[in-house]
């Protein structure tokens, strides 16, 4: 069941990218193996400027450049200044990579050196296409986060049903060890009393009753709300879709 959801997922993920990319099958390409279906957890919460220096010192940009793509997607109005780091990033990375190349080739490994290329070829695309990759990648993290809160949101309703049916349970098990509690004490009582008590027993159980259909029309409600709910999710994302598709 696990391995289904996960494949639906990257499925959903694939679709949403394709969509954003078109007929550009490079940047598709890119993209895939560069953009994240959960931002939030996968990228460091660092601030950019740290995982840059950390980067230089390490010659691993990568978790650099993921921050530059997440932060320049969100913030459209200063794209000139994240393609400006984006590329600068990139040519840092080549350095690195021609630099762990030259070392490989030296000590006759020339079979991995010439792999390295294929890694240079990506960080060039990344600089001549900057602009781009955050265009698509302000589309696609804009709907990545706006899922999560939906999701959050549908987490939240469903631990709270989940703590509703686990206090209807503990108030029914209370219930029914009062009527026992009751049923133990009129054993005792003679015949008026426990007429007495059986007309009190009835009025209690009405309430009961009443209690009790109270709190399964709250539950109803709340498994209307949940619908009602899914359909406006739905319906903003077909809009944001119809959007994404005149942009």
């Amino acid at each position: 069941m696990r391995k289904k959801k996960e494949e639906k997922k990257e499925e959903k993920q694939e679709n949403l990218l394709k969509e954003l990319c078109g007929d550009d099958t490079k940047l598709y390409d890119f993209l895939s193996a560069c953009l994240y279906e959960t931002p939030l957890a996968a990228i460091s919460k660092e601030d950019l400027d740290v995982l840059i220096e950390e980067a230089e010192r390490s010659g691993y940009f990568r978790p650099a450049v993921d921050k530059a793509i997440f932060e320049g997607a969100q913030n459209p109005g200063e794209m000139e200044r994240y393609i400006e780091v984006i590329q600068n990033l990139a040519s840092k990375t080549i350095h690195a990579i021609e630099q762990e190349k030259e070392k490989l080739e030296k000590e006759g490994l020339t079979d991995q050196a010439a792999s390295l290329g294929r890694r240079i070829a990506d960080q060039e695309f990344m600089s001549e296409r900057a602009e781009d990759i955050l265009n698509v990648a302000s589309k696609f993290y804009s709907e990545k986060l706006v899922e999560r809160e939906e999701h959050v949101g549908r987490e939240a309703r469903a631990q709270e049903s989940k703590d509703a049916e686990r206090e209807e349970r503990r108030i029914r098990d209370l219930e029914k060890k009062e009527r026992e509690a009751r049923r133990k004490e009129r054993r005792k009582m003679g015949r008026q009393e426990r007429r007495e008590a059986k007309k009190q027993d009835k009025r209690e159980e009405r309430a009961v009753e009443e209690r009790k259909a109270a709190r399964e029309e709250e539950r109803k409600e709340a498994e209307r709300e949940e619908r009602r709910i899914g359909e406006r999710e739905k319906e903003r994302r077909e809009a944001r879709q119809r959007k994404r598709r005149e942009d």
